[in-house]
């Protein structure tokens, strides 16, 4: 139970354990094809959704690459570590940053976007960088609002990561007019680590044309080349893809709106159990992910309490990152989870506070009542 890896549905493992096959053969093109369909259906688009051999972190920073210059100024969203590590990745290609921040466990406020964006009168700004679902503290931003700034500005591109937001939360990237999108195979795929995503604009390509940064492996032109012959510049992962092509079969099979409905009802199950246990929510209730639920753990060493799960039921959580650590420890349900899922580590965490005092019968009885209300939801 945390926000990746993911659980690996069993039909996603057999397809894994195919032999591989050649990655210029007819068979492989045809599955390239299929899944790149697909991937357009995940991502609510008709522009170009290119797979990667690497991990979401990859994308992100050839998002960056193929689309900015040396020297660009852009605006970076910084609110968790993910948010950090944009600003990290801006500062090593030499960009110029305009931060806009907020504590961790709180979003960020769509309102100073738009303040910084419009007094930007020579349109000097050319990306604005951020994370939508931030998995270190368990807030979802605002990206709709945000993004309606940036097409305001008319000059600046989105480049966002949506790392664990695509396939658990709606993200129409044509509706909202995002320009660069990177996602994991590890988090709403619900396959094994290894392979990211990338969907492009026209307005992306178009700035891809006056990039200078350096990319040769990361080269998003010749993804998109190859793409046209489905196939890949490089060496793929091919039984990856094997186990993409039947994850996004599943998914296609359950639909968009029922895999949304599914994470939000997990989510509301999750977090108002929490409260019924007397445990706080690290982040803002009206922002919690629908990917992840952080937790803390007041006095409790939240690393201990995590052990004591994991040793006692074999259920692993997640713990804080960075000054976090110790103080919250974090609960994924994202991808391939199901409602016996939620009620176990409910039931794991429950037990767990009330044989160290923590909580009486009438708490995890409450605890488990509440969740399963919001279980209940269709």
């Amino acid at each position: 139970m945390i926000p990746g890896p993911t659980p690996v549905p069993e039909k996603v493992l057999q397809a894994l354990s195919k032999h591989p096959i050649g990655h210029r053969s007819k068979e492989f093109q045809e599955l390239v094809e299929s899944t790149t369909k697909n991937l357009q259906w995940l991502h609510q688009t008709q522009n170009d959704v290119l797979t990667i051999t690497g991990s979401g972190t990859a994308a992100m920073e050839a998002g960056i690459i193929n689309t900015l210059s040396k020297g660009d100024k852009v605006i970076c969203g910084e609110n968790g570590k993910f948010g950090e590590r944009w600003v990290k990745v801006a500062k090593e290609f030499g960009l110029e940053i305009i931060k806009i921040d907020s504590a961790w466990g709180t979003p960020l406020n769509p309102e100073e976007f738009k303040k910084v964006l419009e007094e930007d009168k020579q349109k000097e700004i050319k990306a604005v960088i951020l994370t939508h679902s931030e998995t270190s503290t368990g807030v979802i931003n605002d990206l709709e609002t945000i993004s309606s700034y940036i097409r305001e500005h008319k000059k600046a591109l989105s480049i966002v990561d949506c790392v664990t937001s695509l396939g658990a939360c709606n993200v129409p990237v044509d509706e909202w007019q995002l320009d660069v999108v990177a996602s994991g195979s590890q988090k709403g795929y619900m396959i094994p680590p290894g392979l990211s995503f990338i969907a492009m604009s026209q307005k992306a390509w178009d700035a891809a044309e006056k990039s200078n940064l350096p990319k040769f492996y990361l080269n998003l032109k010749s993804y998109r080349k190859s793409l046209l012959n489905n196939s890949n510049p490089y060496t793929p992962a091919v039984n990856l893809v094997f186990a993409l092509d039947e994850s996004l079969k599943m998914m296609r099979e359950e639909g968009l709106e029922k895999i949304f409905l599914r994470h939000n009802k997990h989510k509301l199950a999750m977090s108002n159990a929490v409260k019924a246990l007397n445990l706080k929510l690290f982040a803002e209730e009206k922002y919690l992910s629908p990917s992840i639920t952080a937790i803390k753990t007041g006095e409790m060493d939240a690393e201990e309490f995590r052990k004591q799960i994991k040793n006692n039921f074999d259920i692993l959580l997640a713990g804080g990152q960075d000054h976090l650590k110790g103080k919250i420890f974090r609960v994924g349900h994202l991808g391939y989870v199901n409602d016996r899922d939620i009620i176990t580590v409910i039931s794991a965490i429950s037990k767990t506070l009330f044989d160290l005092g923590k909580i009486t019968n009438k708490e995890v009885g409450e605890a488990l009542l509440v969740a399963s209300k919001y279980l209940k939801q269709d």
